[in-house]
C-alpha cells in the first residue's frame, strides 16, 4: 500500500472589496471613540462597543487561509479563519479526478467550455512557489487550488495519467 502525506498552507489574498469593507468598519469605530472621549456620552460608548464587535467579525471573515492535506489517496481541504477556527470544506478523492493541471496548461483545453460548479480554494493567482491548479472531478465539479510542484508530484505518483505539471 502506497501511503503518502503532504501538507500545504495557502493564504488567500484579500481583494479590493474585502479591504474596503475593513476600512468601512474601522472608520466609524475611530469616529465613535473620538466622540466618546470628547463628550463622554453613554450612547456613544454603546455604539463604540457595537462597532468594535462588528470590526472583530469582519476581520475574522476576511482573514482566510486554506490547508491542503494529502493522505491515503485523498486531498482534504480545510478553511482557517483568522488563524483560530478551522472547518473542513472539501475532500477530493484521487480515484474521481478526471484531470489535474496548471490553469494555463493546454491539457485543459477540452475542459474549458464545460458547465461545472467551481469551488475556489486558492489564493486567487499564482504565487512565487505555487501554481494555480485546476482539478476536474467526476460529478461536474471543478476545484481551484494553489499547489507546489512537490505536492502535485505526490498526487502524480498515484494517478500519473491524470496529473500534468505543465
Amino acid at each position: 500500500m502506497n501511503e503518502s502525506y503532504k501538507e500545504l498552507l495557502v493564504k488567500k489574498e484579500r481583494d479590493m472589496k474585502q479591504t474596503l469593507l475593513r476600512v468601512a468598519c474601522v472608520i466609524p469605530t475611530v469616529v465613535c471613540a473620538a466622540f466618546t472621549l470628547l463628550t463622554g456620552q453613554i450612547v456613544m460608548f454603546i455604539f463604540l462597543i457595537v462597532c468594535g464587535v462588528l470590526d472583530y467579525f469582519v476581520f475574522q471573515w476576511t482573514d482566510i487561509e486554506y490547508e491542503y492535506l494529502y493522505v491515503d489517496r485523498e486531498i482534504s481541504i480545510d478553511k482557517i479563519l483568522a488563524k483560530t477556527r478551522r472547518k473542513k470544506i472539501a475532500t477530493i478523492e484521487t480515484d474521481k479526478i478526471e484531470i489535474m493541471a496548471p490553469e494555463k496548461s493546454h491539457q485543459l483545453d477540452s475542459y474549458r467550455n464545460r458547465e461545472v460548479k467551481t469551488a475556489d480554494y486558492s489564493a486567487g493567482k499564482d504565487l512565487p512557489d505555487q501554481k494555480l491548479y485546476v482539478i476536474y472531478s467526476e460529478g461536474s465539479k471543478k476545484y481551484l487550488l494553489n499547489l507546489t510542484e512537490d505536492f502535485a508530484k505526490t498526487v502524480m505518483n498515484i494517478i500519473p495519467r491524470k496529473v500534468f505539471l505543465q
